[in-house]
């Protein structure tokens, strides 16, 4: 289908669900729906790439270009799927935020989180700002984009069906959410429990020792010394996890796309 012909109301077809996957990158996908991005902004990017990607995609040999609500909300599920797969990895540094928070007694302190209406720890929107600045630091926006745009040759337009088994895969991985967040705040949770060990054997060899004192200061300092020592390994971890939900959410896509 090109844009010479007469056929515009096939182009227009095509470029509509073009413009429904890319605009679910947008909605659902993290560093796209940042609320620190206009919306104009993100119109106009959708509208300039559906445009320009629209007549390619159409041309390939399973596209199935016409508008339904069954095509939509399958165009739709492709955003969803990419964006749900890939917040898990902001969910894991959130959780493992808040497992250092309770560590550090910051259990109290939250901020409100500019991009959802809801409080979040403050070490766990530390955690998401430095996954926000790994991500677009090494490139991974652009990979994650450049993967939006191979979906359309493993998951042609218009042929992308609402999966549940895609669903209940992304409810499994979530459960890798608890581990994940244990495995980045490890080194401070035993670093904090073994100042709080010192600490209370202190107490025990001489009674005077204001223990209760001196327990906060001293896991907090020890727990941010080994935190500033261990963020070193912190992009490697985020570059590798996003890449491995990169690759579980295309295998999702191109399921959906072989169950039409």
């Amino acid at each position: 289908m090109k844009l010479g012909n007469a056929n515009w109301e096939g182009t227009l077809e095509a470029m509509t669900l073009v413009m429904v996957r890319i605009s679910g990158l947008m909605v659902f996908a993290p560093v796209f729906s940042s609320a620190a991005i206009p919306v104009r902004v993100k119109a106009a990017f959708v509208l300039a790439v559906s445009f320009l990607v629209a007549p390619v995609v159409a041309a390939f040999p399973r596209a199935h270009a016409e508008l339904g609500m069954l095509p939509v909300l399958g165009e739709l599920s492709v955003g969803l799927v990419l964006g749900m797969t890939l917040s898990l990895l902001f969910a894991a540094l959130d959780f493992a935020g808040q497992v250092m928070g309770f560590q550090f007694s910051f259990s109290l302190v939250n901020l409100m989180d500019p991009n959802a209406p809801v409080q979040t720890p403050l070490l766990g929107q530390m955690f998401g700002l430095l996954g926000t600045l790994v991500v677009v630091g090494a490139g991974l926006d652009r990979t994650l984009l450049a993967a939006l745009l191979r979906t359309f040759a493993a998951a042609p337009v218009g042929t992308v069906t609402l999966d549940p088994h895609a669903g209940l895969a992304i409810v499994t991985m979530a459960g890798g959410i608890f581990a994940a967040a244990l495995q980045l705040s490890a080194p401070v949770i035993g670093a904090t429990l073994l100042a709080e060990l010192a600490v209370a054997l202190a107490g025990k060899l001489s009674p005077q020792l204001p223990v209760m004192a001196m327990t906060v200061p001293l896991k907090t300092l020890v727990g941010f010394g080994v935190l500033i020592g261990s963020l070193a390994l912190w992009p490697h971890w985020i570059e590798a996890r996003f890449a491995a939900l990169l690759d579980d959410a295309g295998r999702l896509l191109a399921t959906a796309a072989g169950a039409a």
